[in-house]
């Protein structure tokens, strides 16, 4: 299994380094188009290796990815630790001889409480 990890990142390991040297030359980058640069009086642009925009792309996409999952999970996690903290109250009830946590049969419960 640890063989084939090493693998999987040796072929990875090689695309990146293949792109980013077949991707060498500058791209420049702007934060407006050119109308509306010169409307707002913002003109920012920057010139960088097209392999760092696309590895940037990349690893924005991955990074949202990321948070997107995390925040629709939370309901999951949310119900998980009730239900840690429900389980441990029955084992601390369990533990300390509650007559009724330790009654194993609800009809037996009802017939011993009439």
């Amino acid at each position: 299994m640890r063989l084939i990890k090493y693998v999987v990142l040796a072929v990875i390991a090689i695309v990146l380094v293949t792109i980013a040297l077949a991707n060498r030359e500058a791209m420049t980058l702007r934060l407006l188009p050119d109308e509306m640069a010169r409307l707002a009086g913002i003109n920012y642009d920057l010139s960088l290796p097209v392999f760092i925009v696309i590895l940037g792309t990349f690893l924005a996409g991955l990074c949202f990815g990321f948070v997107w999952e995390w925040l629709r999970e939370a309901k999951h996690r949310a119900t998980a630790r009730a239900e840690k903290k429900e389980r441990e109250r029955l084992e601390q009830q369990v533990q300390a001889g509650d007559p009724k946590a330790k009654s194993g049969d609800d009809v037996l419960a009802i017939l011993d409480g009439t």
